[in-house]
């Protein structure tokens, strides 16, 4: 599919070896390159599209992989992955056994950090260039790309700020497109749109006053401007900060007009960017428009219903609320820690704060959850989406860690209902009458129920349920691990002597349920969509070693390694607890 000039790209050596003027024609190729391979592969679209110019001026004007580029998230590397030598590998993009869908230290040279999360980059590329000094390599540049969402997270202002007091040659350029995967918000990005239109205030620029020289903006579309900037930055000692202004989907024009949907919109044509019809007719909804949606029908009657999420309001589903009590929902931006915090400091006030976080995201906020809230034993409602495997973006995006994580914690209670009735039904629970904290987890994608929306039910916080009666095994799941094992069951050649028992809840267990299966079975197998180490799992050992018994209890979940990219069909393969997986499982312990 590479033509002209992609073709002979085998690394940025070849790229260097262009004239300047040719490498417009080869930005036109490469952005074709990626929508080419996008439309039938599916990844992340708009963000590559906007830094074509400027990836191809970095790679251009300083000598990597000597000079050391960091990306900030990744979602933007595409062309740095396509002109480093993986173009004829990135159609294998975000597949199991493929390249990942983002910079990857094992992977190349080139990715110098690997990423996923954001507002990374500053902190590494400045980490990089005080070892470059420490080690007397003089004329070595460090670079951090990082888009104006990111770049509002407090680490990235940790990182802007450690840097101003150094010497350090660090670069950082932001990439200014107004947009991460929603549209930025705060009043950081009030500033930089006052920027953009090229108001600049004598006494008033923040970058400036961190002891950063500041240059910008510029035109980040604008081949010849960026590469005379950069190659006038690279003489420049110190830390440094170019403000780039580009435009997210760049190229192709639906993905310019609608830059939410193109950040990573599934398959489409190439040619026009119209998206693919897929007949979702009769298919069950998604567990995040389950929280959405229950969500505004509880704030309807519940005036003292609040929303947060950082920067995750598509993608939670909290837009819902949105749009419908726009004074009582909050998109945070990248700031895990202050979403955390700040639905501390409203809950202590009375309100009822669901916090609508993904899983994997939850961690950078880890201090702030036991800190600020178990140990205060406020009843704030975390809502962790994409809990469990979740496919092609992989091992950093993975929400397998936060049964083991939160376990330990006390005053938190953890749930993982096993549909989207089982969701709703807890969403309305807990506002009606919550002491501790509590942690609802579920899967990304759609659920396995067609009628979901039915009267709501109470849930009895800590109790599981005997969905199948057995003789001689046990197998406890939690979440939506049940369907999977419902399915495996009825697969099996014994049926009737396998036992299945939702226990809903990791914390606290159903304590009165286990002790009936301990006097009834001397089987046990648990499953879980979570690591295996310190998980719900675990969590049955523990409990089973305190009564004493005796018989044998086997644990399907993730392993102790991280799990790349794939579909999360593989992954579940991979991992053991796929449908198959389970009934090989249950055969062997028959």
């Amino acid at each position: 599919m590479a033509s002209k000039i992609l073709k002979n790209i085998q690394s940025p050596e070849d790229l260097r070896m262009l004239k300047p003027e040719e490498l417009n024609l080869l930005a036109a190729e490469l952005r074709k390159y990626i929508i080419d391979i996008v439309a039938t592969k599916e990844g992340h679209l708009g963000a590559s599209l906007g830094v074509v110019e400027l990836t191809i001026a970095l790679h251009y004007i300083f000598h990597t992989p000597e000079d050391l580029l960091v990306w900030d998230v990744g979602h933007q590397a595409y062309g740095h992955k396509i002109l480093t030598g993986r173009r004829d590998v990135f159609e294998t993009n975000r597949q199991l056994n493929g390249i990942s869908g983002f910079p990857k230290r094992e992977e190349s040279e080139y990715d110098t950090f690997g990423v996923g999360h954001s507002s990374t980059s500053i902190s590494a590329a400045l980490g990089m260039a005080i070892a470059s000094k420490l080690k007397g390599e003089k004329n070595k540049q460090h670079i951090a790309v990082i888009g104006d969402a990111s770049i509002a997270s407090g680490m990235a202002f940790e990182g802007l700020n450690h840097a101003g007091v150094t010497n350090a040659n660090l670069l950082v350029i932001l990439n200014d497109n107004a947009i991460g995967i929603d549209p930025s918000v705060g009043a950081l990005k009030e500033y930089l749109t006052k920027a953009r239109v090229g108001y600049k205030p004598a006494r008033d620029n923040i970058i400036e006053a961190l002891n950063f020289k500041y240059f910008g903006p510029v035109d980040g579309h604008d081949l010849k401007g960026l590469l005379k900037v950069l190659d006038e930055m690279k003489a420049i000692e110190g830390p440094k900060f170019l403000h780039v202004i580009t435009k997210k989907g760049k190229g192709l024009k639906k993905a310019e007009e609608d830059q939410v949907k193109y950040h990573a919109p599934g398959k489409f044509e190439p040619d026009t960017g119209e998206l693919l019809k897929y007949d979702t007719e009769g298919l069950p909804v998604k567990y995040q428009d389950v929280f959405g949606l229950t969500l505004v029908e509880l704030a309807e009657k519940n005036e003292k219903i609040i929303g947060i999420t950082p920067a995750m309001p598509t993608g939670s589903s909290l837009k819902y609320m949105m749009q419908a009590f726009p004074d009582r929902a909050f998109d945070v931006g990248i700031a895990e820690q202050h979403a955390v915090t700040l639905s501390a400091g409203m809950a202590t006030q009375g309100f009822t704060v669901y916090c609508a976080i993904y899983s994997t995201f939850l961690q950078r906020a880890y201090d702030q959850l036991i800190h600020d809230v178990a140990l205060q034993n406020l009843p704030v409602i975390f809502c962790l989406d994409r809990a469990g495997l979740v496919g092609e973006d992989g091992a950093t995006h993975h929400g397998v860690f936060d049964i083991a994580y939160s376990r330990g914690i006390p005053n938190l209670i953890i749930a993982a209902p096993r549909n989207e009735s089982e969701l709703r039904n807890l969403l309305y629970t807990v506002q009606l009458e919550l002491e501790h904290p509590i942690i609802i987890r579920y899967p990304r994608g759609r659920g396995v129920q067609k009628e979901w929306k039915l009267p709501f039910e109470k849930v009895e916080i800590g109790k599981g349920e005997c969905l199948k009666e057995g003789s001689e095994i046990a197998v406890l799941s939690i979440g939506n691990m049940a369907a999977n094992v419902s399915e495996a069951i009825e697969k099996n050649q014994s049926p009737e002597k396998i036992a299945h028992y939702d226990m809903k809840f990791v914390k606290p267990l159903d304590y009165q349920l286990l002790d009936v299966i301990f006097s009834r079975f001397s089987k046990i197998l648990t499953v879980e969509d979570g690591v295996q180490a310190g998980g719900f799992g675990s969590a049955v050992l523990e409990y089973a070693a305190s009564k004493n018994y005796k018989g044998k209890i086997e644990i399907l979940g993730v392993p102790d390694s991280f799990i790349e990219q794939g579909t999360v069909d593989q992954l579940q393969e991979i991992s053991g607890f796929n449908v198959q997986g389970i009934g090989q499982k249950l055969d062997a312990m028959l």
